[in-house]
């Protein structure tokens, strides 16, 4: 009987044995979903600020072009360098946190090429800048350009796989990669 009676009072009070078990397991399990959610938060911020800061180090160091001014006033649509420049940052934000969804499902864990897909994109968008407006490489910024956005294609079909609203937030990343495409078009057309 006196076992009974102990095993009747240890789940009365909980897997632990403490009369305060009960409570203190819903603050702990409390506890361990506010401490998940910063990682969760810190990993964010991460990953949508890292692509963004080394966009804008990339415009900072390599963004000016006169040519690209002079070309840009005489056609209409054109938009400004720096609608341009802000654009690719805006781009840069939302590839950020659409790798971020896929990271946080495990995908990029499953299938390591889509990470692969989503840094050689990074990777060409930085590199186009300084192609195009530094060095004058129009046929090559044109090539980088093309090349990113098959990345960016790619990027899109894989992280569907995973998460749809990552893929979904890479779709205006493409167009925009497709417009900066006719961009350098027609600067080497206009060169």
């Amino acid at each position: 009987m006196d076992s009974s009676n102990h095993l009747k009072q240890r789940i009365k009070d909980g897997p632990t044995g403490s009369p305060d078990s009960g409570a203190t397991g819903h603050d702990a399990e409390k506890a361990r979903r506010i401490a998940m959610a910063k990682r969760g938060l810190r990993s964010l911020s991460v990953a949508a600020s890292i692509p963004p800061l080394l966009t804008l180090a990339d415009i900072y160091l390599f963004g000016s072009s006169n040519s690209y001014k002079a070309i840009s006033r005489g056609t209409a649509w054109l938009p400004p360098l720096w609608a341009l420049h802000m654009t690719c940052l805006g781009s840069a934000v939302l590839m950020g946190l659409s790798a971020w969804l896929v990271w946080a499902e495990g995908g990029f864990h499953r299938d390591p090429s889509m990470l692969l897909l989503y840094l050689t994109h990074l990777g060409l968008s930085l590199v186009w800048d300084p192609i195009l407006f530094s060095l004058g490489a129009t046929w090559s910024a044109l090539l980088v350009s093309l090349t990113a956005f098959v990345a960016l294609l790619r990027c899109g079909n894989t992280f569907r796989r995973v998460n749809p609203i990552a893929a979904d937030l890479v779709m205006p990343c493409l167009a925009w990669a497709a417009f900066l495409a006719i961009v350098n078009l027609k600067l080497l057309l206009a060169s």
